[in-house]
């Protein structure tokens, strides 16, 4: 746990390389995905075209549970890009870390508080642009005042903290995993004991860190759907 991050500075601004590595890794695996389960596609999906549909057909659910299909039809690869980034981020630091003279680079780049809520106000600045595109700025503007005018702060305070916990939200239940994965590890390194001990632990926990990442990524989908639906929707 003793370890620190690998920190760039460029024209002032500080990068966390681990982030950048992390990040594009989990890109090129999604993208990797994606092309291999819609090559020759057929009108009888098998095998491979299934999954992908099957992704595809959960994230319709998504939306349709948030707001019309003729409104939320827009946001489909939205929404099946978030899901799978999400999830393989949330995967990728479950089966080892790589830390090297004491500096971390491998992990699940969802573990760190930059990406995720950096992925929240995406989402967030996402939902004000198609709510003015979809609304015009004159009725997007209103909605900010009503019922009635006092509630703008209020709005405004909700802005802030849907991004917080949109990003919090993931960051912690993935760290929370992490931290104690290494935990075990650093058990089993003590004796033979620890090994004994800290092996079926380190399984079981793992078999949970999946099950716990997966939710994640469905609950940020979720609701970013929800968020931009509240935006994008005239009866919100």
């Amino acid at each position: 746990m003793n370890h620190e991050s690998p920190m760039i500075n460029i024209m002032g601004l500080w990068f966390n390389l681990s982030n950048v590595l992390m990040i594009t890794v989990a890109s090129i695996i999604v993208l990797i995905i994606a092309v291999v389960c819609t090559r020759n596609l057929s009108m009888k999906p098998t095998g491979k075209q299934n999954f992908m549909e099957w992704v595809m057909d959960f994230v319709r659910n998504i939306i349709n549970s948030s707001m019309d299909w003729k409104t939320g039809g827009r946001f489909h690869v939205l929404g099946v890009t978030l899901i799978m980034f999400i999830f393989v981020s949330n995967m990728l630091g479950l089966p080892f870390a790589i830390i090297v003279d004491h500096t971390l680079w491998w992990k699940s780049p969802t573990a760190d508080p930059v990406v995720t809520l950096t992925l929240a106000a995406m989402v967030v600045a996402l939902s004000h642009y198609y709510g003015i595109q979809l609304k015009g700025a004159k009725e997007y503007g209103r909605s900010y005042f009503q019922p009635v005018g006092f509630i703008f702060p209020l709005k405004i305070i909700e802005e802030f903290s849907n991004t917080l916990t949109l990003g919090l939200r993931l960051y912690g239940n993935i760290y929370a995993g992490e931290i104690l994965l290494s935990l075990l590890a650093g058990l089993a390194t003590s004796s033979f004991i620890g090994v004994l001990a800290a092996a079926p632990l380190t399984i079981v926990w793992q078999g949970f860190s999946v099950f716990i990442g997966s939710i994640q990524a469905f609950i940020f989908t979720l609701l970013s759907m929800v968020y931009i639906s509240h935006k994008v929707s005239h009866d919100h």
